[in-house]
């Protein structure tokens, strides 16, 4: 059984014990945290969609939060003397996936 859940603008395809990296989520290390907006649930060959899983959820539990590794952007006109170098560093949470209620 798999669903796939929308969380910081991008879409995860998540299993029960699964380990994901998400955009930021408010919460400490071991704090519970809920799905509500899930799109799709997979169980056994049969994928349900739109109103069928309007009431589902996934529940997981907060692994860590941290930052991703620096990336570098360097903007550069040529002939005209415009160089600019920046960095950035992504937030995260790192979730394990607890349970899919459909």
């Amino acid at each position: 059984m798999y669903a796939i859940i929308a969380t910081g603008g991008k879409q995860y395809k998540v299993s029960e014990g699964d380990i994901v990296s998400v955009e930021k989520i408010a919460g400490e290390k071991g704090e519970a945290v809920t799905f509500d907006q899930v799109l799709a649930i997979s169980d056994e060959g049969s994928i349900k969609v739109g109103g069928d899983v309007a009431a589902a959820k996934v529940t997981g539990t907060v692994l860590e939060q941290g930052r991703a590794k620096k990336v570098i952007v360097y903007k550069y006109k040529p002939k005209k003397g415009y160089h600019k170098k920046n960095g950035h560093r992504q937030q995260f949470t790192k979730v394990k996936i607890d349970s899919i209620q459909a």
